[in-house]
């Protein structure tokens, strides 16, 4: 997995170890490589998973239906984030989402046992790994209530502004672009396409934004959200 080693050494599981000591970690923690198609699932609900899964390249989507069919999108996993850790970490525990390539994607698994079971042979990295993992999982935590507050909000706008506005300041900019297209976009904010496609155009006809795929570009501040 060496031609994917800039973002592993960048990536925040791996985040303060040298590039020298991630190849014989790799090996330590039994990491094995997957590629997958566009829309492939690499993990499905309902199964239980003794890995984490980190993104070489590509990204991927972490989702649940309910019992209609509907999807609801939990988050985008970009190029160096890590997916199913929660579930690894947590001993008979059954996947409650499922996991698809958004793109074709290659990913990297890691066996949880040797993730938390700390080796001699590299004591001192094995354990940033360990504290980084736990800031990841905090991390992820905020995110997910960051996501609680959009979908709080009770109109189809003030649900796209509250995330739009989050990634505007996640972007330190005005202009950014966002992981999802229009369906992935509906489906994490739990709205219908067609009425957030409609809403879009309302507000970019009254100056309050401005858009082209997934970029945007916040323009004024929302009102009668």
């Amino acid at each position: 997995m060496t031609e994917n080693i800039d973002v592993i050494k960048n990536s925040l599981l791996f985040e303060g170890i040298s590039e020298e000591n991630i190849a014989p970690m790799l090996n330590c923690l039994s990491a094995r490589r997957g590629n997958y198609a566009k829309n492939d699932f690499i993990m499905h609900s309902g199964e239980e998973t003794d890995s984490i899964g980190m993104v070489l390249s590509g990204s991927v989507l972490v989702m649940r239906e309910d019992f209609t069919g509907n999807r609801n999108i939990i988050a985008n996993v970009a190029s160096g984030g890590i997916f199913a850790e929660s579930w690894a970490c947590t001993r008979g525990a059954a996947l409650d989402v499922s996991v698809a390539a958004a793109e074709p994607a290659r990913i990297m698994f890691l066996d949880i046992k040797r993730v938390l079971s700390v080796c001699t042979s590299a004591c001192e990295f094995h354990l940033r790994i360990v504290r980084n993992l736990v800031s990841v999982l905090a991390e992820k935590n905020l995110s997910f209530s960051g996501k609680l507050t959009h979908i709080a909000c009770r109109s189809i706008r003030g649900k796209v502004l509250s995330y739009l506005h989050s990634q505007a300041k996640s972007a330190g900019a005005d202009e950014f672009e966002i992981p999802f297209n229009r369906q992935e976009l509906a489906d994490y904010l739990f709205v219908d396409r067609s009425a957030l496609s409609a809403e879009l155009g309302k507000m970019r006809a009254e100056g309050i934004l401005e858009f082209s795929r997934n970029r945007f570009m916040l323009r004024a501040p929302a009102v009668d959200v």
